[in-house]
């Protein structure tokens, strides 16, 4: 993995008021651990911003150089805060690391080859897990790893055990966990046929046939549309 240097300075002030005050001034807050005591220090956002741009994976690996001090550090980023509205950078956490120590990181998965299940019978490839745990040496930190999926026909699925890892470096994830999969090509949507609707005819009422008892009640003539004469 590539070093990216970043610039840090030491601060003595800590709390939501003075990291505020920070981010006021164009800096943000952030936690150097790994040597004899967690070292409170500030960095440039735009600094930080620069170095993961395009990065795949959460573990970037650096070279630490204090302002005002001879000499550099190395280090890996491991946990960023950001704004959830804005998505401005609020906090950073490093690690020191050194170069004869292994470290746990996680690094990226990136998918490589077009899957047989994609290409012939238009299956959908699926990437389950993105990163993958390793342990290495910080120098043998690999950029990402490979998985090959051009072999994956539809219900077929890309394991852990199945990847190709660099020399040095060891996964730890559990062997039979997956990593991609390719299912069956989703189902076209079927449409109803629109029925035209049929006016139902209207409700035919007949006369009540009288139980048992009971007067017959005689239906009202019909009206021909002309008047009854008065009896003179």
């Amino acid at each position: 993995m590539k070093m990216q240097e970043l610039t840090i300075t030491k601060r003595d002030t800590f709390g939501k008021g003075p990291a505020r005050r920070l981010r006021q001034a164009g800096v943000v807050p952030a936690i150097l651990y790994g040597g004899a005591a967690p070292q409170a220090i500030a960095v440039d956002p735009k600094n930080v911003l620069r170095i993961i741009h395009g990065h795949e994976g959460t573990t970037q690996l650096l070279t630490l150089k204090m302002d005002g001090e001879s000499g550099t550090r190395m280090a890996v980023i491991r946990e960023m805060q950001f704004d959830p509205v804005s998505e401005r950078l609020l906090h950073l956490d490093l690690q020191e690391v050194s170069a004869d120590k292994a470290i746990t990181v996680r690094v990226a998965v990136h998918p490589v080859g077009e899957a047989i299940g994609v290409k012939d019978t238009k299956g959908i490839l699926s990437l389950v897990l993105h990163e993958l745990e390793v342990s290495c040496l910080p120098g043998n930190i690999p950029e990402r790893i490979d998985a090959d999926v051009s072999g994956l026909a539809i219900g077929d699925v890309l394991t852990v055990a199945a990847l190709a890892v660099p020399e040095g470096v060891r996964i730890l994830n559990d062997p039979g966990q997956a990593i991609a999969t390719v299912s069956p090509p989703m189902a076209e949507e079927v449409v109803a046929p629109v029925v035209a609707a049929v006016a139902a005819e209207p409700e035919v009422l007949t006369e009540r046939k009288p139980k048992e008892g009971e007067a017959a009640v005689a239906a009202p003539p019909a009206d021909d549309g002309k008047k009854a004469k008065k009896e003179k």
